[in-house]
């Protein structure tokens, strides 16, 4: 009997390279999303030092002049626009972890589907092999019946 061949073989490596270019994807957005989850804390924490600094600086009960009031609230308005666009970042990030990991979920069904048809196949090769070696055996033995009939 010949060797068992699964016809889509070249389909199962083919989806199998996918998988793995799809996990990638997936690890490399995962990553990302936590560089810019870190960043977002970074800017949070910088505008907390400034907040901190304009409180003791209002609490020291030294003249505030014009100056230092535009010159924090400048800096102020800037880090709120900083974590804004942070956050709006992070937004599209986890639009793209979502994609990213319903694509390998996709993958992941396809390539268990092909994996399952590839051993109901290897399952039914091993039982066709069986039957032909029983039906040789069989025949074997039907043989060797027959001989010694014809001895006797």
């Amino acid at each position: 009997m010949k060797k068992f061949k699964f016809n889509l073989e070249t389909l199962l490596k083919v989806t199998r390279m996918k998988k793995e270019d799809a996990e990638v994807a997936f690890a490399e957005v995962s990553r990302k999303l936590e560089d810019q989850q870190a960043h977002l804390k970074l800017l949070l924490e910088e505008m907390q030092v400034g907040q901190r600094e304009y409180e003791a600086l209002a609490e020291e009960g030294t003249r505030v002049t014009v100056g230092k009031l535009m010159t924090y609230n400048q800096f102020f308005a800037w880090k709120r626009e900083q974590i804004e666009m942070q956050n709006n970042l992070i937004l599209q990030t986890r639009g793209e972890k979502q994609k990213q990991l319903k694509e390998l979920m996709k993958l992941m069904s396809y390539l268990k589907s092909i994996e399952q048809l590839k051993e109901r196949r290897l399952e039914e090769y091993k039982a066709e092999a069986l039957h032909e070696e029983q039906k040789m055996l069989d025949e074997i033995g039907l043989q060797l019946t027959m001989r010694r009939a014809r001895l006797d």
